[in-house]
């Protein structure tokens, strides 16, 4: 059993397959900039640029900002690779931020820390990049602020996070721009994929220009500036419609997993979901626990081989991007909290596509180890 495995079905064979009749195979197509719009509506933003992964939406948002070499962006550490990965390819300096206990996303308090130092250094802060944990929006109140007082733009890596809300209003609708992803083990799925969200209409045309080796609008190919290979195709774009559709459901029935974890756990001493008490506003893409060692009689790592030798998968939450080789040198405003959550959480299988028997086969190993 897979811990959050692509829910796909009958309605996205029948979308795939009128794309594949129509006959856009191509890169673009009716299906790809009909999904641009839904996704845009749904978000309520503007404009969304379907792209290849969310990877490639943070990296071109940074190409199109000119942000580069002598730069420093300050980001989440808790976060996949990913993240920082783009802030590497522009050549710029990640700065990692540390964690808030309960949520796992970037302290505001730390974040305002970081920003302080850096800009009493006299080092240049033109974007800061939170990320918005398995699906529960970071504070966007006070990080919103922190990077308008600092003359920096927000770039906001959703990717978890569609169907999330923060004060009411939809993660991907935040910043200067955000990111989704379409990653085959997300809240929905294009295979591969992500998207752009912005209402910043010269941002969007420039990451659309770059996204398709940035051709100038003329018979022959002609390039003024570096462009890459990272469009959205139609094929998989429709694939993303049928997904859309059915988003609403798909979230009710990982909110349901959710709640189901949170009995079970109930009354296990120090045993805690990561993200607090409150999910209404969380999307419930995965579900994590954090296990306090001092208080539990089991480990979140024996609970991990129990459920790996009943053939379920489950997984340690990210490792802090602080801590990995490829990170060696790179400072950041720590305070040990994404340390803690790494060392003592667990994700568990929470796929919308899982059935009520599969789950009870999760809960049967979880209470067997809870009954030590």
């Amino acid at each position: 059993m897979l811990l959050s495995p692509p829910d796909v079905g009958a309605l996205e064979q029948e979308y795939v397959l009128r794309a594949m009749q129509s006959g856009w195979i191509a890169p673009a197509g009716p299906d790809l900039t009909a999904f641009e719009q839904e996704v845009a509506e749904r978000v309520g933003v503007e404009h969304a640029v379907g792209l290849a992964s969310g990877t490639a939406a943070l990296h071109l948002a940074l190409v199109s900002w000119g942000v580069g070499p002598g730069d420093v962006v300050p980001v989440s550490t808790l976060t996949f690779a990913a993240t920082v990965n783009a802030i590497r390819y522009v050549g710029a300096e990640p700065h990692f931020v540390d964690s808030e206990e309960e949520s796992g996303n970037m302290s505001p308090a730390l974040l305002q820390q970081a920003v302080d130092t850096l800009r009493s250094a006299g080092r240049r802060v033109p974007v800061i990049i939170p990320v918005d944990l398995l699906g529960k929006a970071v504070d966007y109140t006070a990080i919103s602020e922190i990077a308008a007082r600092a003359g920096s733009r927000l770039l906001a890596d959703a990717a978890e996070s569609l169907g999330a809300t923060w004060a009411g209003r939809p993660a991907g609708s935040f910043g200067d721009a955000s990111v989704i992803s379409f990653n085959g083990n997300k809240i929905m799925t294009t295979s591969g994929g992500g998207t752009l969200l912005t209402n910043d209409r010269r941002l969007a045309n420039h990451v659309r220009k770059l996204s398709t080796q940035a051709r100038e609008p003329v018979a022959h190919y002609e390039h003024l500036e570096v462009g890459y290979n990272y469009r959205l195709s139609n094929l998989l774009a429709a694939l993303g419609r049928a997904q859309l559709t059915r988003l609403d459901n798909m979230i009710k029935r990982r909110r349901e997993w959710r709640e189901r974890y949170r009995a079970l756990f109930a009354d296990a001493p120090g045993v805690r979901i990561l993200g607090g008490d409150d999910d209404t506003a969380d999307n419930c893409w995965l579900t994590a626990i954090v296990v306090d060692p001092q208080r539990s009689a089991w480990s979140a790592a024996e609970l991990g081989e129990a459920l790996t030798t009943a053939h379920i998968e489950s997984r340690p939450i990210w490792k802090p991007m602080h801590l990995q080789p490829v990170s060696a040198g790179i400072d950041g405003t720590l305070d040990g909290a994404s340390e803690r959550i790494f060392d003592h959480g667990l994700t568990l299988p929470a796929g919308s596509g899982m059935t009520d028997e599969q789950f009870a086969r999760v809960a049967e190993t979880i209470g067997s180890v809870i009954a030590r």
